[in-house]
């Protein structure tokens, strides 16, 4: 039993570039409350927060950047060959990290949480969870990921997978092994049957995020939490909507689920709206808005970001960025209205949002935040 009364708690791990947080959304898909372990401890080292000073003091002023952050490439570089020095940096960060967790975990409304990180069964972590699940895929592929995904040379990729432990040791620790080497459908398939046999066999099914029956609204519109089964209707919606040549298909829509949900809009059961909608490290982004013409934004922007933010504030989310192409027309009076301010990444209070935001932001977008908690985890002290 995990050390949480009335929680069920999935611990998911896998080397590098495995899947790892492909399997954890997909286990949000489910009901699950998600973790990431490793983006909270980006957050430890934040300036101000509990990490930074300890470790500028052990590495030094080096590691910092010009704006005084610390520059985790270069603090990387410097551990990644030295154990001991790796061992010190997380002997600092990782105690910040479990309280964290442990925070989180009280506070989240969900029964089922699933916490991923790279180290779970190298720290006391593994200990507090029900059920272990690992991700794998072969080491070429791992590598070809690397190159692709990372941009890191085939020398560079292959020494980042030699410096793990051995995949064979975690799948040997394993409730449950993802193959993550085939289609998005392949892994949700492989992600179904470990929930079916693992949760929903030893715990009650939990609480969806959104709720199973559509949110009624007035004007016969009905907000409702996108699904797998619903990916070809939202590729042909999107298509209608964006008018740039591109088709999209129903496979774009299924790969596109394992970084995101879809929050849809019906009126009279027609699909007028869509959003892509995705929390990271508590802060919720949303990178994709596509609305009928005919629907106007005063309507319909209320009922998606409404639920998007009730979804945002379940998963304790501490702000709400939405990008917003500059094509789409929605005046800035619009999003005041509903509470939000234009920014610049940049200028953001939080280095943790700021970062978020310059990771997600596409090209030729505008950028709206609306802050949804003023208690943060791992805040400056």
């Amino acid at each position: 039993m995990s050390k949480w009364a009335g929680k069920f708690v999935i611990g998911l791990t896998g080397n590098i570039a495995t899947g790892k947080s492909v399997v954890r959304r997909m286990l949000e898909h489910l009901g699950a409350y998600g973790i990431n372990a490793d983006a909270l401890g980006h957050r430890v080292l934040s300036r101000g927060a509990p990490g930074y000073q300890p470790v500028v003091e052990l590495f030094g002023k080096r590691i910092l950047n010009s704006e005084g952050e610390v520059d985790r490439d270069i603090l990387g570089r410097m551990v990644f060959n030295d154990p001991k020095a790796l061992a010190d940096l997380e002997s600092i960060i990782h105690p910040h990290v479990l309280h964290a967790i442990d925070l989180l975990i009280k506070r989240s409304a969900q029964r089922v949480v699933a916490i991923e990180a790279i180290k779970l069964l190298e720290t006391d972590l593994a200990g507090w969870c029900d059920s272990i699940w690992v991700t794998t895929i072969s080491p070429d592929l791992q590598q070809e990921r690397l190159v692709k995904k990372r941009l890191l040379d085939p020398a560079a990729a292959r020494a980042r997978i030699k410096a793990q432990s051995p995949q064979e040791d975690k799948i040997k620790a394993a409730d449950v092994v993802i193959n993550n080497a085939g289609s998005f459908e392949d892994t949700w398939t492989q992600v179904m049957a470990g929930w079916k046999r693992i949760v929903t066999a030893e715990w009650e099914p939990p609480a969806p995020l959104v709720a199973p029956k559509p949110v009624a609204t007035p004007m016969d519109f009905v907000v409702e939490r996108g699904r797998p089964s619903s990916a070809s209707e939202i590729a042909a919606m999107i298509t209608r909507v964006a008018k740039d040549g591109y088709p999209r298909t129903r496979e774009d829509i299924m790969e596109a689920f394992g970084e995101k949900a879809f929050i849809l809009l019906r009126r009279n059961t027609q699909l007028v709206a869509v959003a892509g909608w995705q929390v990271e490290n508590l802060v919720s982004r949303t990178t994709d808005l596509y609305l009928q013409n005919d629907i106007p934004h005063e309507k319909s922007l209320p009922l998606l970001m409404g639920e998007i933010e009730r979804s945002s504030k379940d998963l304790q989310c501490e702000v709400s960025l939405v990008f917003i192409p500059s094509s789409m027309g929605v005046d800035q009076g619009t999003w005041e209205k509903l509470g939000y301010k234009q920014q610049v990444p940049e200028k953001l209070e939080s280095y943790d949002w700021q970062q978020a935001a310059l990771e997600s932001m596409p090209s030729g977008c505008t950028l709206y935040y609306r802050q949804l908690r003023h208690e943060r985890v791992l805040r400056p002290i």
